[in-house]
Order: structure tokens, then sequence, then C-alpha cells
């Protein structure tokens, strides 16, 4: 191992893994971005069932544990990686649930055909869900990679005899 990389991995002791914490905060805000063009719609009855309501509950839920993991993964705590990886396969399969059940349905107003989401609001979310899963799960191996190096390190540390 070179000394720069030496340092860097010790340094690692002693700083905060800013890099996955950013990017689990970055997925959250692109939630709030999903959150606030699926709500603003109000097209006929549509939105009025119980899939909203769970839909709002997953969205309080999913923000707190995206929050809960990005303050762990910031002290380098590995389990929370897999909540992170859980939260982003979250993230994919919701645009499969309430996105595109908008985007294919129509309703019928004063004998008009509605389009309950159109194509630009139907891409918008989608593109929403998916850099907001893409953050989680590159948060998630960025913590990984460095858990196992940091880990590594403080072994070898232990094994010299240094104190950890």
């Amino acid at each position: 191992m070179t000394e720069d990389r030496l340092i860097r991995t010790d340094r690692m002791r002693f700083t905060k893994n800013s890099l996955s914490s950013n990017l689990a905060i970055a997925a959250i805000i692109f939630d709030v971005f999903y959150f606030l063009k699926i709500y603003q719609s109000d097209v006929g009855t549509f939105y009025y069932n119980y899939l909203i309501g769970i839909s709002v509950i997953y969205n309080l839920v999913f923000m707190l544990a995206a929050f809960l993991a990005s303050e762990g993964v910031k002290n380098y705590k590995k389990p929370y990686s897999w909540l992170l990886f859980a939260l982003g396969a979250g993230q994919i399969l919701r645009i499969f649930i309430l996105p595109l059940r908008a985007h294919s349905a129509v309703i019928s107003s004063g004998g008009v055909e509605i389009a309950v989401m159109g194509n630009g609001q139907f891409l918008w979310v989608v593109a929403c869900l998916t850099i907001s899963a893409v953050c989680l799960m590159a948060s998630a191996v960025v913590n990984l990679v460095k858990c196992t190096a940091l880990e590594a390190h403080r072994k070898t540390l232990a094994d010299s005899g240094v104190c950890v």
C-alpha cells in the first residue's frame, strides 16, 4: 500500500463519511421532488383512495429511514448500507405502483377523457425516483467499500500493536 493511500485510510478514523451521507441526503431531496410533483396533481377522484394514504405514510417512513441511514453511514456503520440498498430497491419498486398506474389511467370529466398523469409528469416522477434510488445504492456501495478498508486498516494497526 502506498504511503498516500495509507494516510488517507488512516485519516478515515478521524473524519466522517460525508460522501455516503450526502448521497443519502440527495436521495431524500429527490424523493421530496417526487412527493411534490405527484401530490400536486388533482385529477378527478383518482388520487382519493387508500393507495395515496399508503404512499404518504411510506414517504414519511422512507425519509426518516434514509435520514437515519445518512447519519449511520456518516460514522462508517456497515449495517446501514443494507438499509440503503433496501430503500433504493423500494424506490425502484415505487415506479411501478402509483406513477405507472396514474400514467395509464384516464378519467372522464364532463364527458371529456382526461389523462390522470401526462407524459411530462410521468417522466419527471420516474426520473426523481430513479435518481433517488441511484443515490441510495451509491451511498451504500461507497459506505461498504470505506467500511471494509477501515476495518482492514484497524486490524492491521491492532496486529502491529498500535493503539486503535
